[in-house]
């Protein structure tokens, strides 16, 4: 995947063919189910489409052509719903939504067998990663952990861009120590398909709490970002900051939270890309609002000074955001306690519009764009 080499001839040409980097650059602009058909037309179309040239210009191409930058993970690609529960045949059953507007396109069922509770990256244990492509019914089992012990994990996926390949970051912590000792982190690379631990200097531990985010790990800027608890200064002091992961120069980097977002009453906090930016999401309680979220979001990337409180979103009952659109728009799960009733609600966050939405159980949310990944690597399992 790290290798971009160029195509290989496709044919000898004829008089009246079209030249073959007109027909390479056509295939490149086309779905990726319709390149897999492709593939069956001759031998050289099909040493040409599975090349890493090929497979890295049809995802630029299709994130052009989408208005999405694959480094921030945003514009008009898809959602992919992945509930809790298992369907008759103790199969999940994904659902696929455009990103807009989170109408339903299709269902698709994994393809591998995941054990309860591990869907959405988080787990106490040990425990399997997949890596899945369902624009080309492909998959791929990460080989086991390079550190010793797991406890609670969390996990982060990312494009490579400046090496054309695909990374995961998995951190294993200690939430229930008194005070954060140094997480366990390791990075996964697809070209290299192996696990290498990465150090961090600080001493710090993945935020969990009752309030705890079912927020997946925002891409923004090519970083990584979570919440930790750190230890800073020679008094030891504890706090609460964002940490990114630079995903190309593998770098940490500690980012302050917004002045006042953590003097309210918090059930909820967690980190979103709102609109391309980095944005900072709490769920509280005040007088003037009631239940509420509040949204603040960093305008100039790494400029802490440049965190704005723009949206007070009101609820009349208690509620948990799982996904935020690039386009301005929470999926809250509502909660009414007393009555055991829940709800699933997609609400503008300028407008303040809710949307019902058909999906009503609970799930894990991520964005999907169509790509060729894992077309041409090793140990791939085809369904």
């Amino acid at each position: 995947m790290s290798q971009t080499t160029e195509p290989p001839i496709l044919r000898r040409r004829k008089k009246n063919d079209l030249p073959d980097e007109i027909v390479l650059n056509i295939l490149t602009r086309l779905p990726a189910k319709s390149v897999i058909r492709f593939r069956c037309v001759c031998k050289p179309w099909n040493s040409s489409i599975t090349t890493s040239y090929f497979i890295s210009t049809h995802l630029n191409n299709f994130a052009h052509a989408h208005d999405i930058d694959i480094d921030n993970d945003n514009g008009d690609g898809y959602i992919i719903h992945m509930p809790w529960d298992t369907n008759s045949s103790n199969r999940v059953v994904c659902t696929v939504a455009l990103d807009r507007t989170f109408d339903r396109i299709s269902e698709i069922e994994v393809p591998f067998d995941l054990p309860s509770g591990c869907t959405c990256g988080l787990d106490i244990s040990d425990y399997v990663i997949y890596l899945w492509n369902p624009s080309i019914r492909k998959f791929k089992k990460l080989p086991d952990s390079c550190l010793r012990k797991l406890d609670f994990v969390i996990v982060g996926f990312a494009y490579h861009s400046e090496k054309n390949d695909y990374k995961v970051l998995r951190i294993s912590s200690y939430p229930a120590a008194r005070q954060p000792i140094p997480d366990k982190i390791e990075a996964y690379t697809l070209s290299s398909d192996s696990w290498r631990r990465v150090g961090m200097s600080l001493r710090a531990s993945v935020m969990v709490r009752d309030y705890c985010s079912r927020l997946p790990f925002p891409l923004v800027s090519g970083a990584l970002h979570w919440i930790s608890r750190v230890i800073e200064g020679e008094e030891e002091r504890e706090s609460e900051v964002i940490m990114s992961f630079d995903v190309n120069s593998e770098k940490f980097r500690m980012l302050r939270m917004p002045d006042g977002s953590m003097l309210i009453v918090r059930f909820q906090i967690g980190l979103a890309s709102f609109k391309g930016k980095l944005a900072f999401l709490t769920f509280g309680k005040s007088e003037q609002h009631g239940y509420h979220y509040a949204i603040w979001v960093m305008r100039e990337y790494g400029m802490l000074e440049s965190w704005n409180k723009i949206f007070v979103v009101p609820f009349q009952r208690l509620a948990v955001c799982i996904a935020s659109t690039m386009h301005g728009s929470l999926l809250i799960h509502c909660l009414d306690l007393p009555n055991q009733e829940q709800k699933f609600v997609l609400v503008d966050a300028e407008t303040l519009h809710e949307k019902d939405f058909d999906i009503q159980q609970p799930s894990c949310v991520a964005t999907f764009i169509e790509s060729l990944a894992l077309l041409d690597g090793a140990n791939m399992l085809s369904y």
